[in-house]
């Protein structure tokens, strides 16, 4: 039966990979696009805004029903129809740009957001069978595949755009295609081949609640009975990802803004930007081997320090000095990979794996919320006071998260 469960298991992980391509490609060129695009159609910077808002509300919205339909058909159901919603929503944008209309693409964005929490969602399909001891690898693998579709991307925007042009379409139409294509291949590959389905060979093979648990969450309970039901180590777990993704998008987001007050190039923006997302996947590898050998609380300490450092370094910054800015940034991105690897393999060993989905999408729900919240809360501070306020702000808000971390470590280990 081992034997049997660690063939289906790296199976599993390299169809996963490979969605994850797929999918952060797609993801990607959204992000690229949407503002631009959503302030272009409706002549207002505030429209414009509103594109990345709609998109991560979408995320969030669909967390939870995909969390119950994995929950009563497994993975590859709830999978499929994150990816499948992804492409209607990219190939509706698509339409908004040939009609002129922006409340049809910020519409179109919310159905766009699901594709980014499938993605999201495939980083705990990846433990569903890995052994206690590889579980954080196993996560961290998945979450780095989508470094390969982060990079490649926004630069496939403008291809696309201009093989739109050819067509007679609007250019800002090709991006959004390309997107529903990419979203579209992620759907069929997980249909074909995400067989078996990692979660019900899961449930059947591991039956037994583990004895840490307090009770069961079920797939029918709210978001609040959810967190109730979590044992405190899951509720460590959770505040630590979205703490960690909410201080990540709150300063990466006003970040450009600060440089561009010091007249920046766009070049020597796009550097820092990409150096922040390059630490953020390509170092999760990494985080996975310490989770393993270290323990999950450890790193998810290291992830909330690495935040508060990354407040400090770049918040101190002057908008001018790009290079500190670029250590900040990349030091921000490698706590948001230790406090995403190390918190969703603490929070999938929390809970027996019946209620699994249903805890990790209350995970993906509080971590997309999370980011909308941290990302208007940072342009209210900057807008305010200062960009230095924000980091300031951050700092304080992850040293809560610090010193949790540190006392239940200590405390387990007496």
């Amino acid at each position: 039966m081992t034997t049997t469960v660690e063939v289906v298991q790296r199976r599993a992980l390299r169809v996963l990979t490979a969605t994850q391509v797929l999918g952060a490609a797609g993801v990607a060129i959204g992000l690229a696009v949407s503002t631009l695009v959503a302030a272009a159609l409706s002549g207002s910077g505030a429209v414009g805004g509103l594109a990345q808002t709609a998109a991560v509300l979408g995320a969030a919205v669909f967390a939870l029903p995909a969390a119950r339909l994995a929950t009563r058909r497994g993975r590859r159901p709830a999978l499929v129809l994150g990816y499948g919603a992804g492409a209607l929503g990219a190939a509706l944008a698509a339409l908004a740009a040939v009609l002129g209309t922006w409340w049809l693409l910020l519409g179109a964005l919310v159905l766009f957001g699901a594709a980014s929490s499938a993605n999201l969602a495939a980083r705990y399909a990846g433990t569903d069978l890995a052994h206690p001891r590889r579980r954080a690898r196993s996560l961290a693998v998945v979450v780095w595949a989508a470094t390969l579709g982060a990079v490649a991307g926004p630069n496939l925007a403008d291809p696309a755009g201009r093989a739109a042009a050819r067509f007679g379409l609007p250019v800002a139409a090709g991006p959004y295609l390309l997107a529903a294509v990419l979203f579209g291949l992620a759907a069929l590959v997980v249909l074909r081949f995400l067989r078996p389905d990692p979660l019900r060979v899961a449930r059947s093979v591991m039956p037994v609640t583990p004895a840490h648990c307090a009770g069961g969450v079920g797939d029918t309970r709210g978001a609040g009975a959810v967190w109730r039901a979590l044992p405190t180590t899951g509720r460590l777990a959770l505040g630590g990802i979205t703490l960690c993704h909410m201080a990540m998008v709150g300063l990466m987001s006003m970040t450009p803004v600060h440089m561009d007050h010091a007249g920046s190039s766009l070049r020597v923006v796009g550097v820092v930007i990409s150096l922040h997302v390059a630490a953020m996947y390509a170092a999760s590898p990494l985080f996975g081997w310490l989770a393993d050998r270290l323990g999950r609380l450890p790193v998810l300490a290291i992830g909330s320090a690495l935040v508060v450092a990354a407040a400090g370094v770049a918040g101190m910054a002057p908008a001018h000095d790009a290079p500190q800015l670029a250590i900040g940034l990349g030091l921000l991105g490698l706590g948001w990979s230790a406090g995403l690897v190390a918190g969703s393999a603490l929070l999938t060993e929390a809970v027996p794996v019946a209620d699994r989905p249903a805890a990790q999408g209350l995970s993906d729900l509080c971590m997309n919320v999370g980011g909308a919240v941290g990302g208007v809360v940072a342009g209210v501070v900057v807008t305010a006071w200062s960009y230095a306020a924000l980091g300031l702000l951050v700092g304080f808000t992850a040293l809560p998260m610090l010193v949790a971390c540190l006392f239940t470590t200590l405390r387990r280990t007496r």
